[in-house]
């Protein structure tokens, strides 16, 4: 499976909302479950970003799929990336080589 970064931030309804924020991850990582995706990882962040999601998909579609139904729940805007590990850094390299 693919690994994915996802960088979060609270919106003014989920910083309303922020004694709901466990129980909203618990319900986050039933619906990665649910899709065949795992969430790996969550770390509350200071800076620019509030929370970081380290997970793991089958495809770029299924992790499309859960950053709109996250956002569409209206309590964090999210910024999602795919990660490459070093050795897949290192297999992309040598094929340009």
């Amino acid at each position: 499976m693919a690994t994915y970064i996802t960088l979060l931030r609270y919106t003014q309804q989920g910083i309303k909302n922020l004694s709901e924020s466990p129980s909203r991850l618990d319900e986050a990582r039933e619906g990665f479950r649910k899709m065949g995706a795992e969430l790996k990882e969550y770390w509350a962040t200071t800076g620019q970003y509030d929370a970081v999601v380290i997970s793991e998909a089958p495809d770029d579609e299924t992790v499309a799929k859960l950053s709109l139904a996250i956002g569409k729940q209206g309590n964090v805007r999210t910024e999602t990336m795919r990660a490459f590990t070093e050795g897949e850094y290192r297999g992309i390299v040598a094929a340009l080589l």
